[in-house]
């Protein structure tokens, strides 16, 4: 792809943060019914012994709340690229519980994919004792998180408890980094198109290099669908392991994503019962920092679900910008591959075999 061929993207997902200061389309109130049918569906899953991993949408009926997820998936694949849920039940429930009914709700929107080092569905954001091993991600620590993509097709978090101090979260859309860097500085464009080796955070399984060893680019296009695959530090990480510095031009351009991505995300509270979506190809999910709070029972806690959906999006080359990522080790596994064992065995990110996990 050459600069002659770059194209403003133009539909739903290119945003600015001061597009919703009135349009507050994107938020999702549950009401009595939807929290009716959230506690009826926990209970037959419990009385049936489900476990996490065996729960599909079939298992987890959500009658008329459904409809709103269908509408909801629909937003994340094709409009705006996120979503806001407000109002699910979280006061009387079991962390156990609450990450029961919270996965039975997800899988009405996509596949549950493995997230850390243990080979979670589930991962607690929290720096306290529910912390899951997560290589050396800062995932959970009360610093402020720098604007970026998770590593599957959707991420969702859903609010537990907040911090005392009500760190805002942060979202910024990627297509509209793009539409800018093509304004103002359309000459970076090759380069993050060409794209940057990944770090894989010490969470690569036996026999698997520590880097990608393949370039993931940045921002990619297909069929008129730009998707961007950004996280500064994991970039940087990988680049140092391998003893091939980034540029200046590559820290000028990671700059100035940096500075779109502040002048235009959307800062919102994010309080106790509120779940966010996100698609990891067009927006970027970051948020305040916050204080440290020794008191366990007080602690900053969110859950968080990594989703697949079948067909999400075009890709350029989806064994790298779709599974270049986030697919090494424990992660990237459904609950299927997972329950089946399937995660002990190596993987390739092509039917032909051209690249694996462990190159």
């Amino acid at each position: 792809m050459n600069d002659q061929t770059y194209r403003p993207v133009t539909d739903a997902s290119a945003w600015h943060g001061a597009d919703f200061a009135t349009d507050r389309s994107w938020e999702y109130h549950l009401e009595d019914k939807h929290i009716g049918e959230l506690t009826q569906a926990l209970a037959a899953v419990k009385d049936r012994g489900l476990a996490l991993a065996e729960i599909g949408p079939d298992d987890f009926a959500l009658p008329t709340l459904f409809v709103r997820l269908r509408s909801l998936g629909e937003d994340l694949a094709t409009g705006r690229g996120f979503a806001l849920v407000r109002g699910f039940p979280v006061d009387g429930f079991s962390t156990e519980d609450l990450s029961l009914m919270y996965y039975g709700l997800c899988r009405h929107i996509g596949m549950g994919m493995t997230q850390n080092s243990d080979g979670g569905l589930v991962h607690y954001v929290t720096d306290g004792a529910l912390k899951p091993n997560q290589g050396k991600r800062g995932v959970g620590f009360p610093r402020a998180a720098r604007l970026h993509v998770d590593l599957m097709d959707i991420v969702s978090l859903l609010c537990v408890r907040q911090a005392a101090d009500d760190p805002h979260s942060h979202l910024a859309s990627s297509a509209t980094l793009y539409n800018e860097v093509l304004k103002r500085r359309p000459e970076f464009l090759p380069r993050l198109f060409q794209g940057y080796e990944w770090d894989r955070m010490d969470e690569h399984g036996d026999g698997e290099a520590a880097t990608s060893g393949y370039r993931v680019p940045l921002f990619s296009e297909k069929n008129g669908a730009v998707s961007c695959r950004y996280n500064r530090a994991w970039m940087i990480a990988a680049h140092v392991n391998e003893k091939a510095p980034l540029s200046a031009e590559d820290e000028a351009a990671f700059d100035l994503l940096d500075l779109i991505a502040a002048e235009t995300r959307l800062a919102f509270p994010f309080n106790k019962g509120d779940i966010q979506f996100c698609s990891n190809y067009t927006v970027l999910h970051g948020r305040e920092g916050h204080q440290l709070e020794p008191d366990e029972e007080r602690k900053r806690l969110l859950i968080r679900i990594w989703l697949n959906v079948p067909e999400f999006r075009h890709f350029a080359d989806e064994a790298i910008v779709r599974h270049g990522i986030g697919y090494h080790g424990n992660l990237g596994w459904t609950a299927e591959e997972l329950l089946a064992g399937a995660n002990k065995t190596p993987r390739m990110r092509r039917d032909d075999g051209a690249i694996s996990t462990g190159t």
